[in-house]
């Protein structure tokens, strides 16, 4: 039996953002029509009834006026009655008590009372009930500035009537709620979905790309059609896709490189070693020379080699201590003058006065001069010059290898760092691997500073450690 868990069904990003806008639409517009919807009618409602409260007080003034009491009110206005009893009341004839018809008004949520409190109008079974004035809410009904009544509001259980002037107004007001909730709707789904296939349009661009690299395409470009952050992370993964392609492409030339240049000596010391084995080849002085230096160029390749996959990972050790720049300087100078003058090239050291010690590992950066020292050296021609300077600029130490050798093509100045790369693509002739400027740059990049190279086709190289 198959126990492996089963995968839930998988549900596309474009669906859920259209979803998620459709949710945020509907509950947006279920809200704004809701609480629409309860202050219209709450405003429709105090409008009604500050309307028909100041048309009741004029009737019951009007009423008052004509008979000088209260008597017989109730024929004329029922403050409180159901919709049957308004029909009857309405088509009723006039009785020959009036002395004047009065306008009818409808059913309102009132009580009338007499000036001492007592019911005169509302509710029967409240008909004489006695109220406390000074706990009611009323609104007074006076008649050539005396009091004749109050005109008391009272809370109504049943609605109002169906097919009534307020009730058509507000289903008309919820109508158009419900139709404008719809169209935002349909609108929330039209949008969400054009912008959910743009905004999806280009992951899927990313993750095809993603996918077209894992199968080995490096340097695959997905194309870029927006400037939001979906389209900074299209430009990302092409500078990734891109990055990688030029590091495998380094990668490889680098293997390459190695092998170049580990197989070279390694065929010397084979020929020598199966020439002596066969008798072919007598062990002489010179024989052994030969041999030895290729051992010792070997050891110094995987040294090179070892040194930079120590300051890749970041664990190459640094022995810091302070040093003067000036000591720095001569020592190099001191450890390549016998070279320089066989070649017939100086080497001059000039250091400010007064300069502070740095605290660096003596012996790596004495690596990194010697290199840059070296280097000037293979191009700088005879009565040639190389100077090393130390100076101080705004809080750092500057040191300069600068000669007067052949310089740098300006091609090949972005790359002068980079490893076994040479200006030309056949191999030194003398044998050198084309590490020495990429060791140099590590350790620089260890001490937490930087080396910077200026140059022009004959006049020579200046090579600048700030630290």
């Amino acid at each position: 039996m198959n126990n492996l868990p089963v995968s839930p069904p998988k549900t596309s990003l474009r669906l859920k953002l259209i979803l998620a806008f459709l949710l945020v639409s509907l509950i947006s517009a279920g809200l704004s029509a809701f609480f629409i919807q309860r202050r219209t009618q709450r405003e429709f409602d105090r409008f009604l009834d500050e309307q028909g409260r100041a048309e009741l007080v004029s009737t019951l003034r009007q009423f008052y006026a004509l008979n000088g009491s209260w008597k017989g009110v109730e024929n004329y206005i029922f403050l409180v009655r159901t919709e049957e009893e308004t029909q009857r009341f309405d088509s009723a004839p006039l009785t020959g008590q009036e002395k004047q018809p009065l306008p009818r008004v409808r059913r309102m949520p009132y009580i009338l009372v007499d000036p001492t409190g007592r019911i005169l109008l509302g509710n029967p079974d409240r008909i004489g009930e006695v109220i406390d004035l000074k706990k009611e809410k009323g609104y007074p009904i006076d008649i050539h500035n005396r009091l004749v009544g109050w005109l008391i509001p009272i809370r109504l259980e049943t609605a109002a009537a169906v097919n009534s002037p307020e009730q058509i107004f507000l289903a008309g007001v919820n109508r158009a709620l419900l139709i404008s909730a719809a169209i935002s709707l349909a609108l929330a789904l039209l949008l969400g979905g054009f912008f959910a296939r743009q905004l999806t349009h280009s992951l899927r661009q990313v993750t095809l790309g993603t996918q077209r690299i894992a199968r080995g395409e490096l340097g695959y470009q997905v194309q870029v059609n927006t400037d939001d952050e979906v389209g900074e992370l299209a430009n990302a993964f092409n500078q990734m896709s891109a990055d990688l392609h030029t590091s495998s492409k380094a990668r490889q030339q680098m293997t390459a490189d190695i092998a170049h240049d580990l197989r070279t000596p390694l065929s010397v010391l084979l020929g020598y070693t199966e020439a002596l084995s066969d008798g072919k080849l007598e062990g002489t002085p010179d024989v052994y020379a030969v041999m030895h230096m290729e051992t010792r160029h070997l050891k110094r390749l995987i040294d090179d080699l070892r040194t930079l996959s120590l300051a890749d990972a970041g664990e190459l050790p640094l022995n810091r201590q302070p040093c003067q720049p000036e000591s720095l300087l001569q020592r190099t100078a001191a450890a390549l003058r016998p070279q320089a003058e066989a070649q017939g090239v100086q080497i001059l050291v000039e250091a400010a006065p007064h300069l502070p010690e740095v605290s660096v590992d003596p012996e790596r950066i004495a690596q990194v001069l010697g290199n840059l020292v070296a280097n000037a050296l293979r191009y700088t021609p005879e009565n040639g010059e190389i100077r090393l300077t130390a100076r101080s600029e705004l809080g750092k130490l500057i040191l300069e290898v600068k000669d007067t050798g052949s310089g740098i093509a300006p091609e090949d100045l972005p790359h002068i760092f980079n490893r076994f790369y040479r200006g030309s693509k056949s191999r030194r002739p003398n044998g050198e691997a084309g590490l020495g400027l990429a060791i140099a740059k590590s350790l620089v990049e260890a001490h937490g500073g930087s080396i910077s190279v200026e140059s022009q086709p004959g006049l020579g190289a200046k090579f600048s450690i700030t630290l």
